[in-house]
């Protein structure tokens, strides 16, 4: 594959998109001038271009011209100030793919860069193969169940509702839902309504017409022209203005849109599936979010749970991601020491699967050798890792618990339970010198029921003094 051209005058964030593209293991070429990269495109040609507006000589917005002159199909990302929005605006309706509002989120940046690579492959004829990243893996309980919904949905077109926290792969799941229905052969449309303002995202939902608006020098088909017959994904749908709502909600209902200043209705044959972060009944409560467009949105709901309530997938995921990430760096596959893994598998991860594979991409770049242990670890992981190595009792009980599983036992949890109970107590009475009233208020539990559980567990036969208070 080409390689992404960056191009912005400002060193700092040539840099940080270097790393963020090394790091994902993306090809890229850097320019501090417009006019440099308009020199390269007469003997090379990128796969995707991110450029800045504003620029010493050539500016932004004269290089978007000259590419989409000469190479019509090259998905252009805009960057630009905040204060810029003008220009942005201008950009995008003149054909920029995408624009990234400075200061951007190094994240959201590489995900656009990535959307914009894959649109560009489409865009060459070439054939899309799903690349192992696009599979959603897990054995927890938990997913099991999503991979039930999606296979009882296979057959069906009904809208969708995904819910969940950020990074649970909600847009996996709308493409597996996309690929498994009726629809599987035509389109499949995503677009991040909380990434960019109303005034572009009314256009980009449903295009303009030639002359709609300053700038707007062709007729641009939108989101819903583009997901025909197929599938059109909206993601954090819970961020959109109230008027957008209002626009959307006629689409669901009747089924027909118009252009931005067009007077011809189109229909709409698009499936529509959402997804948020967001708690919708409370925004609706909140009266920012409409009920009507919430019921509309909320034929089948879709929850995929965080990567702390799947933690028996940890292992799999971060191995999967180890190896993913081996093979686009061309690099041996690294592999996470017993304590390294214990050590992850306790960890919180608040940015659930996308945080996990984005320490895989670390470690595959940053680790020394090829087994990593635990001070191998980004260091925002191993921090207190000795402290936190006290509470990995958690990834030793989902160890316990899957052997239990495999040998067939019966009344796992009675027999857990009993036993947490036993050590609990027994460590208190221990702590205390055995004055059951005060390990009570330390266990935070009442003085008959430290008795009564004394007497059921059998403590006071062998595991340390119970003394009367």
């Amino acid at each position: 594959m080409k390689p992404v051209w960056v191009i912005d005058d400002d060193r700092s964030i040539r840099w940080v998109l270097e790393k963020a593209l090394t790091r994902e293991g993306i090809a890229f070429k850097t320019f501090g001038l417009a006019q440099e990269a308009l020199e390269a495109l007469k003997s090379e040609t990128p796969q995707v271009v991110v450029s800045d507006v504003r620029m010493p000589g050539t500016s932004g917005l004269e290089l978007l011209q000259s590419v989409k002159q000469k190479y019509p199909q090259l998905p252009v990302i805009i960057m630009t100030a905040y204060s810029d929005l003008e220009s942005a605006v201008a950009a995008f309706q003149s054909g920029a793919f995408e624009y990234l509002p400075k200061p951007f989120d190094v994240d959201q940046a590489v995900e656009l860069i990535r959307r914009a690579l894959e649109e560009s492959t489409r865009a060459a004829g070439e054939e899309e193969i799903a690349p192992p990243s696009l599979e959603i893996l897990g054995q927890a309980s938990a997913m099991q169940e999503v991979f039930r919904a999606i296979g009882r949905l296979s057959n069906s077109i009904a809208t969708v509702l995904i819910t969940g926290e950020s990074g649970t792969g909600k847009e996996l799941v709308a493409r597996a839902l996309h690929r498994h229905s009726p629809r599987g052969t035509k389109p499949f449309v995503a677009i991040n309504t909380a990434a960019m303002p109303k005034d572009l995202l009314e256009s980009e939902l449903f295009g303009h017409e030639r002359g709609a608006f300053t700038g707007a020098q062709a007729m641009r088909r939108g989101r819903f022209e583009q997901a025909e017959g197929g599938t059109l994904f909206l993601d954090e749908i819970g961020d959109m203005a109230p008027d957008l709502q209002t626009r959307l909600l006629r689409v669901l209902s009747d089924g027909h849109f118009y252009r931005v200043g067009g007077h011809q209705p189109l229909r709409a044959n698009v499936r529509v599936i959402a997804a948020t972060h967001q708690d919708l009944e409370s925004r609706v409560r909140e009266g920012t979010f409409r009920e009507d467009l919430y019921h509309r949105l909320n034929v089948i709901r879709l929850r995929l749970p965080g990567l702390a309530e799947r933690r028996e997938d940890i292992p799999l995921l971060a191995r999967h991601f180890l190896a993913k990430s081996a093979r686009d760096l061309g690099v041996e596959t690294k592999r996470l020491s017993e304590g390294a893994m214990s050590h992850l598998v306790a960890q919180e991860w608040p940015g659930n699967v996308r945080q996990l594979e984005n320490m895989c991409h670390w470690l595959t770049v940053m680790a020394p050798g090829q087994t990593v242990d635990v001070g191998d670890l980004p260091p925002e992981l191993r921090a207190d890792a000795t402290a936190a190595g006290e509470s990995n009792w958690t990834a030793a009980l989902l160890r316990h618990v899957e052997k239990a599983l495999m040998r067939g036992e019966s009344n796992i949890m009675e027999s857990l339970a009993r036993e947490f109970e036993r050590t609990l107590i027994a460590k208190a009475l221990q702590h205390t010198g055995g004055r059951r009233i005060e390990a009570a208020t330390l266990l935070g539990i009442g003085r008959n029921t430290i008795t009564r559980k004394i007497a059921e567990l059998g403590i006071e036969e062998g595991d340390g003094p119970a003394k009367a208070a």
